[in-house]
Formats: C-alpha cells, sequence, structure tokens
C-alpha cells in the first residue's frame, strides 16, 4: 500500500455546485484546516438551477447560493472560495474545462486535490449521480494527470505566467470504491453547521441524521476493513486515494 500523509499541506478542492463538498468530503477539511493545511475551493458552477421558486431567477440564486458557500467555507477554516461560473446542469468535461482546472491547479499549485468520483453513476435503487458532479470529476483527473503536469499542454497558460505543476495527492470524494478514511468524530459539528449554511438548499430539512448515518456507516467500514486507528472512529469520512506525484 501507498503511505498516506497525516494531512496534506495545501489543499485544491474542486467540486460542481455549493454544497458538494459540505456533503461528501466537510469533515475532512475541517480536521486538515485545523492542523494547518492550506486549503482552497474552487466550484465550477454557482448553483444557479438548484430552486424551485417560481419567483427565482438564475442570477438571484448564483449570488445566493455563492455568499452561503463562502459562509461554508469560513466554517470549516478554508482561505479561499472561487467561482468558475459554469451554468448549472449543463456542465460537460471537454477541453474548455480541462483548461480552466488546469488554470486554477497551476495556479494555487495545491500538493492535493479532491474532487468526485466520475465513476460513481448512481448508489443503491434511489440515487442517480448528478451529471455535473460526473463531469466535474472527470475533467479535474485528466487537468492533475496529465495536462497541469505537462509543459506543452495549453501552452497559452505559460503566457499567463502559469508554470506545470505536480499534484502529489488525489482523493476522490463520494467514492464508489473507498481505500482511505479519515477521522471526522471531533469535527463532525463543523461539517454539520457548514451544510446548514446553505439554507437555499435546506429548507426545513435536518440533515444531521442523514449525515451522522453516513460517518457512522464509514467509520464501520473502515473498523471492518482494519484501517488504522479505526477502533477509535466513530465518524468519518472515506475516499479513493492516488499517490501520482511521489
Amino acid at each position: 500500500m501507498v503511505r498516506v500523509p497525516e494531512r496534506p499541506e495545501s489543499v485544491l478542492v474542486i467540486m460542481a455546485h455549493p454544497d458538494d463538498a459540505e456533503f461528501i468530503c466537510a469533515g475532512s477539511v475541517a480536521r486538515w484546516a485545523s492542523q494547518g493545511s492550506q486549503v482552497i475551493y474552487v466550484l465550477v458552477t454557482s448553483g444557479d438551477k438548484g430552486s424551485n421558486d417560481p419567483t427565482m431567477t438564475p442570477e438571484r440564486l448564483a449570488a445566493l447560493r455563492e455568499a452561503e458557500q463562502r459562509e461554508a467555507a469560513r466554517i470549516l477554516g478554508v482561505e479561499h472560495v472561487e467561482f468558475l461560473r459554469y451554468r448549472d446542469a449543463e456542465v460537460v468535461a471537454d477541453l474548455g474545462l480541462r483548461r480552466e482546472i488546469v488554470r486554477m491547479v497551476r495556479r494555487f499549485r495545491p500538493s492535493a486535490v479532491i474532487c468526485q468520483d466520475p465513476t460513481a453513476r448512481y448508489y443503491g435503487q434511489s440515487y442517480i449521480q448528478h451529471p455535473d458532479h460526473i463531469a466535474v470529476g472527470e475533467a479535474t483527473l485528466a487537468a492533475v494527470f496529465p495536462s497541469a503536469r505537462d509543459r506543452l499542454t495549453f501552452p497559452e497558460l505559460l503566457a499567463e505566467g502559469l508554470e506545470p505543476h505536480i499534484v502529489s495527492h488525489v482523493y476522490l470524494a463520494g467514492a464508489r470504491e473507498p481505500d482511505v478514511f479519515v477521522d471526522i468524530t471531533p469535527f463532525f459539528e463543523k461539517k454539520l453547521a457548514a451544510l446548514k449554511a446553505h439554507r437555499s438548499q435546506l429548507g426545513d430539512w435536518d440533515p444531521e441524521p442523514m449525515l451522522r448515518l453516513w460517518a457512522q456507516d464509514t467509520a464501520a467500514e473502515a473498523r471492518r476493513r482494519g484501517w488504522p486507528g479505526s477502533e477509535e472512529m466513530l465518524l468519518a469520512e472515506a475516499f479513493k486515494y492516488f499517490a501520482i506525484g511521489e
């Protein structure tokens, strides 16, 4: 097995929508930020389709959701949030999106990237993965390897002063086949508070029972697999992990 770092030195979290990270990796983000990791969020869309209110407009909703995401990031200790402002529900993993993500990777130069798992097309019999999640995960993996690394890929970025960068660690959140577990027991309340900052999406729904059950099940899976320290885990998050730059 590869050696997984106790915490990444710097993390770029690349997600499709505001609130995606809070659902699937915010406990780990809060843990690593508290331990000194620099964490930056990149949101490909601003979630401008996420409302059934007939009086809502995409422009108003995007502004609202960006403000909610910034507040969630503040709660978690995230240093900066960047919005690419692609149209919600219309994202495709084309070369334009890959270039934009390469631009973010070369600009912020993280040691680690967290993104969504593009192979997780569905869960059980009740959830089909949002196509934006799949597209952003696909584009991010292609950006991290090999595009951000290779000097001759997207040479126009060199003209912007953005030199190639190697990302050493990749974590797929919401992964279909996780193999790394993070104890979020002391950070669950921060995760919950950050998710509740997305008031436009939650409405009157209390996400705590669902989040707690997910985290308990994940900790139980870590124990079942004999993950080091899992006997102390009450609540956990899981990732598919790659060490690609070492």
